[in-house]
């Protein structure tokens, strides 16, 4: 989902929060580490899922949204969230649209010793761009790298520490979800699927699959925008005549559009997989909550294809 379905804060409660990131910042000690390690501000926890891997004992690590049954989309921030970062050393953001809402916290709490990993920034990403970047292999092998970075710059002293950590999660950590990637791409390579939303943009293409359903209609799903009747023809012409193999829909965007189209694929035989937002369950890391829909996207190919 894009950031066009933000639910933007009232005027009244991001005055609220402003106030309390002020009086936060007044009673801090300007982002000195408590000697617990370096506290990290992760605005999503997939996110900080790998800040707490490549950190290790040496970062004590806060995730903002981490309710598997809450939308990121409609998060509205508490005085807690304006606390955190307001406290925080190291905050990373997703960035291209999708949190903007902390830019406005971070704004109303101007530190020189905090330092700000906007991911969509550091990848080149903008806003309007497709910000579900957690679902690009690439991208989290590089964001791992960075905040490797990043944790040495503030902390350099656990230099060493941190390079071990990464090479340690790069190798052993993603060990599970990088093979999956591999044996999805090797055994299914040009399979046409279609998807409900851009969320599987960037991981259809990394695991090899041919996605054919039309960008504008995945954005437009994705942005809770109303769909042209010439996109809605074609996915359902798509299905109804079997052009893909299977369907990948997120499950915490399923309005009354994106569940008849479900209803359909499954009506055609067709298998259906999930995917969604935030770590499933919350206690999940980010590779153990991949590699487990890695797995349906998998047996969902294996179930179409006979391979």
């Amino acid at each position: 989902m894009s950031q066009a379905r933000f639910r933007f804060i009232p005027g009244l409660v991001v005055l609220a929060l402003v106030t309390v990131a002020v009086l936060a910042t007044a009673c801090s000690t300007g982002g000195a580490s408590s000697g617990k390690g370096v506290k990290v501000v992760a605005i999503e926890n997939f996110w900080g899922s790998i800040a707490t891997q490549v950190g290790g004992s040496h970062v004590q690590v806060t995730n903002i949204i981490n309710n598997p049954n809450a939308d990121p989309h409609d998060y509205e921030p508490t005085a807690a969230d304006a606390r955190a970062i307001a406290d925080a050393q190291y905050v990373i953001v997703n960035g291209a649209g999708y949190d903007a809402w902390a830019d406005k916290l971070l704004a109303a709490n101007p530190s020189k010793s905090r330092k700000v990993l906007n991911i969509g920034d550091a990848l080149g990403k903008k806003e309007g761009d497709n910000p579900h970047l957690w679902y690009s292999p690439e991208y989290v092998m590089t964001v791992a790298g960075r905040i490797r970075d990043d944790l040495k710059t503030i902390d350099s002293a656990n230099a060493s520490a941190y390079d071990q950590a990464e090479q340690q999660y790069i190798s052993v950590g993603l060990k599970q979800y990088t093979s999956h990637i591999n044996d999805i791409k090797a055994k299914y390579a040009g399979t046409p699927v279609g998807a409900t939303e851009s969320i599987f943009s960037y991981l259809a293409p990394a695991l090899g699959l041919n996605l054919i359903t039309p960008p504008s209609y995945l954005n437009a799903v994705s942005a809770g925008e109303d769909v042209t009747a010439s996109d809605e023809a074609t996915v359902e012409k798509q299905i109804g005549q079997k052009q893909i193999k299977i369907l990948v829909y997120n499950s915490q965007n399923t309005p009354p559009n994106v569940q008849l189209l479900i209803d359909k694929a499954k009506a055609a035989g067709i298998p259906v997989a999930t995917v969604n937002e935030t770590l499933t369950p919350a206690t999940a890391s980010l590779q153990d909550w991949q590699s487990a829909q890695l797995q349906g996207i998998a047996d969902a190919l294996q179930k179409a294809t006979g391979k």
